[in-house]
């Protein structure tokens, strides 16, 4: 029971975003987008893919990283996905957040969000950081070019998304 009382509802939310955002033909953008910030420490922009999908769940991200074409990146986003905090660690890093900062100014909830968005920007600089040092020390090696096909925008199917999303990936996946 509180498995699924702290993961199902994370679930519901986080997968159907993720799938519109799919099936409207964003997601190629975002990683062309990212592609210069990820570029300068030795990635490439693919990883901010799996690092969105690692917000929803870390194994989800790391298993998506096969979407990257050179080993040494893949490993690179493999090794970092750990960084970024997945549903499952959100009702612990909330409960810390409650009980050490919220309790200092007297139980405000602006605070817990606060914290929380902190420490997922922390983690998100952790992955920048640690990807440019093992990009220069262990895994050290020319990068690749990018190459990434942009489909053109879509109007979303929604019947497409509630099979893909609910049945897919939240109750069945």
């Amino acid at each position: 029971g509180w498995i699924v009382s702290v993961m199902l509802p994370p679930m519901l939310i986080f997968f159907p975003l993720f799938t519109i955002l799919e099936d409207v033909g964003y997601l190629p953008r975002v990683a062309f987008n990212l592609d210069g910030a990820f570029c300068k420490c030795g990635a490439c922009g693919k990883q901010g893919l799996t690092m969105c999908m690692g917000l929803g769940c870390n194994a989800v991200g790391v298993t998506g990283a096969r979407i990257i074409d050179s080993p040494r990146e893949r490993l690179l986003a493999i090794l970092t996905n750990a960084f970024i905090p997945c549903n499952g660690r959100f009702p612990a890093m909330i409960a810390v957040a409650s009980v050490f900062f919220a309790g200092v100014f007297h139980g405000n909830s602006w605070v817990t969000a606060l914290v929380l968005a902190l420490a997922i920007l922390l983690g998100v600089m952790m992955t920048f950081l640690v990807s440019w040092i093992l990009s220069h020390t262990l895994l050290r090696g020319a990068k690749p070019s990018f190459l990434l096909a942009l489909p053109p925008y879509r109007r979303p199917q929604i019947g497409k998304i509630l099979i893909r999303s609910f049945l897919g990936r939240t109750v069945v996946g």
